[in-house]
């Protein structure tokens, strides 16, 4: 089998990789800004059903430092470029996020480029594809870009967009002969492995200890982490994923009224404290004068959209979970690990 490289192995979507790897029976390595968090990656992956052993090794590398990737990359035979910053807050400089995205996948690219690597996967987002677009009733595809000059476009969506380009923009100028695709995810939801999971993650855990009153009139993509991580592995082997972008999403994109509806459908009396009420708009607009995260949302409000997933499944045959059964899967691994707030 590969040696395949996973940055970013503590994160959600990358420690679901792994997992996948090694049931592939693939030789993995990730990579972990300290080696101190080797003991943690290994208990996330327990979790999930896998003690690799010695077939998982960890190499120390920063996105912000050229030292170590070099040694990472070194007989891979593939990259899944996982590791992005994704803060639950706003940053006070958007170059917090943009900065370490952009030359940080540069910097991996560059690295599998000069180690031979076959192909490099880059986990990109919804964010490079639908955002600083006139209102559209049509699914955004692969073929749509974010406008990262567009006003209300969040620091993350020009992270994304902005970070896709320049890879693209590599492999065009100096890729020599590295392939690259890219999976662009919506909201990510799934089991939870521990304590350290996705941004979106937070949706359904505040939904579920009543942190929130009720429900902005906001739209949601969804998809499960572990459709996610078998997308990555179709994108770096399918001849037909070569220079080619996939958008993983489940199926049309939910208010977030309806997703708070679908937990007390299905999670019972432990979905109790879920409110359904919607919230209007001029609330929102309220809130949003003392709260920046809440300002955060304001350009999306009552903004329709949605996203298609047939390319994958036409050219990769890839098939996700419904949306419904990702939000559960949720659910039910918070609750399992115990890191439902109380309230």
């Amino acid at each position: 089998m590969s040696t395949v490289l996973v940055t970013g192995g503590s994160g959600f979507i990358g420690s679901h990789c792994i997992l996948q790897l090694l049931a592939a029976g693939h030789q993995v390595r990730t990579t972990v800004r300290s080696l101190k968090r080797e003991h943690d990656v290994r208990a996330l992956l327990k979790q999930g059903g896998a003690e690799p052993g010695e077939r998982l090794s960890f190499f120390a590398a920063d996105l912000e430092q050229d030292a170590g990737w070099p040694d990472a990359v070194a007989g891979c035979d593939y990259v899944l470029h996982v590791a992005s910053p994704f803060p639950a807050g706003v940053p006070k400089n958007e170059d917090e996020l943009i900065v370490p995205a952009r030359e940080g996948a540069l910097r991996v690219l560059r690295a599998a480029r000069d180690a031979g690597v076959k192909r490099l996967v880059l986990t990109s987002s919804y964010a490079a594809i639908g955002y600083g677009h006139k209102p559209q009733q049509a699914p955004f595809n692969e073929t749509d870009w974010t406008d990262p000059s567009r006003p209300g476009v969040s620091p993350y969506a020009k992270s994304k967009s902005l970070a896709e380009r320049a890879a693209w923009d590599f492999i065009a100028r100096e890729g020599g002969g590295l392939e690259l695709s890219a999976v662009n995810p919506v909201g990510v939801f799934g089991p939870v492995l521990g304590p350290d999971y996705s941004t979106s993650i937070l949706l359904v855990e505040r939904l579920m200890s009543g942190a929130i009153a009720g429900c902005p009139r906001i739209y949601f993509g969804i998809v499960d982490v572990r459709d996610v991580a078998e997308l990555h592995l179709r994108a770096m082997t399918d001849p037909a994923a070569k220079g080619e972008r996939f958008l993983a999403v489940a199926g049309d994109f939910m208010l977030m009224v309806d997703i708070a509806k679908a937990l007390k459908a299905r999670m019972g009396a432990s979905a109790e404290k879920v409110p359904t009420r919607q919230l209007p708009n001029w609330l929102l607009r309220l809130a949003a004068l003392r709260d920046p995260a809440v300002k955060q949302l304001l350009p999306e409000l009552g903004k329709f959209k949605n996203a298609t997933h047939a390319k994958a499944k036409r050219l990769l045959g890839w098939a996700p979970r419904s949306n419904e059964d990702a939000i559960v899967a949720t659910t039910e691994s918070l609750i399992r690990l115990g890191l439902l707030a109380k309230t």
